[in-house]
């Protein structure tokens, strides 16, 4: 017996956690798994994901790694940061409701601040990483 797949579950429980709370809606316009072409900037996509077996004598469990994206075309890294620290503010050591499996820790990896290079140039991006552990229930 293994531990159930953990992705899906754990992205839906990220989406509907986020989308869920006010402070980083009143920052964004939304949180996509695929953005629509007219989506208006500033906005959140759930991004890459790993899973790995986290198993232990008795139980079974899975580390699943996921990004999520800021964008922004705000002038600077001032507002994509602000959106990033209430997205870690929502995530980092908070429980987190996953359908099928019991949460074990949700851990902050890391941010960067970076710029599209394509002209205009105006946009500014902030890839993050999460480490969510869980268990078969």
């Amino acid at each position: 017996m293994t531990a159930p797949a953990a992705l899906g579950p754990v992205q839906q429980a990220a989406y509907t956690l986020l989308t869920a709370d006010t402070e980083l809606m009143a920052l964004i316009t939304g949180v996509y798994d695929y953005v629509p072409e007219d989506v208006v900037f500033d906005y959140v996509t759930i991004g890459e994901a790993t899973e790995i077996p986290d198993n232990r004598h008795g139980g079974f469990g899975r580390q699943t790694t996921l990004t999520l994206h800021v964008w922004t075309r705000y002038r600077g890294h001032a507002r994509g940061q602000r959106i990033a620290a209430r997205i870690v503010a929502l995530l980092d050591h908070q429980p987190l409701t996953i359908t099928g499996l019991h949460h074990v820790s949700t851990r902050f990896e890391f941010s960067q601040t970076l710029t599209d290079p394509e002209p205009p140039g105006d946009i500014r991006h902030i890839p993050m990483r999460f480490r969510i552990t869980t268990e078969q229930e």
